[in-house]
């Protein structure tokens, strides 16, 4: 290779810049805007099948007992979730205060159906479905709330 020439010279994705010291550094451009919305949107597609992963693995860990009470079932429900999301969000080396929001996002609306639903107001059916309705939308704000974190 002759003095000047480099395998990505030709190569408009990259460019190459002396820094002070003289050595090179190379830059890529930015993301655009697609591509960053599908790497947000295949985050929260990859939460989500944590989620679905860690219902199917952790779920049969626990006594049946619990499960049939429907507040029970609800939290063990949202705990399997959490913890496979959590492992998920730590492999892609997510911040831990991040990883902490998400989580409870993921518990919030579980913690607070359950006082109608022991009121009475709210069946066993109605506890889990509104529980998981609002979750998804309350992880997809958590996102967007802190999207540096998820926007990239």
């Amino acid at each position: 290779m002759t003095s000047g020439t480099w395998p990505h010279a030709r190569n408009p994705r990259f460019s190459f810049q002396n820094n002070l010291e003289g050595t090179m550094t190379t830059t890529t451009p930015p993301r655009t805007t697609t591509r960053k919305l599908a790497r947000f949107a295949g985050h929260y597609v990859e939460m989500v099948a944590a989620m679905l992963i860690g219902m199917v693995a952790l779920g049969p860990l626990w006594p049946a007992a619990w499960l049939e009470r429907p507040d029970a079932d609800a939290l063990v429900m949202a705990t399997n979730m959490t913890v496979a999301m959590v492992l998920a969000m730590a492999l892609r080396r997510h911040s831990w205060p991040r990883i902490a929001e998400m989580a409870a996002v993921m518990y919030l609306p579980f913690a607070a159906l359950l006082v109608p639903h022991w009121l009475g107001a709210l069946s066993g059916t109605a506890l889990m479905v509104a529980g998981h309705v609002v979750m998804f939308p309350l992880m997809l704000a958590a996102m967007v709330w802190r999207r540096a974190e998820y926007w990239h």
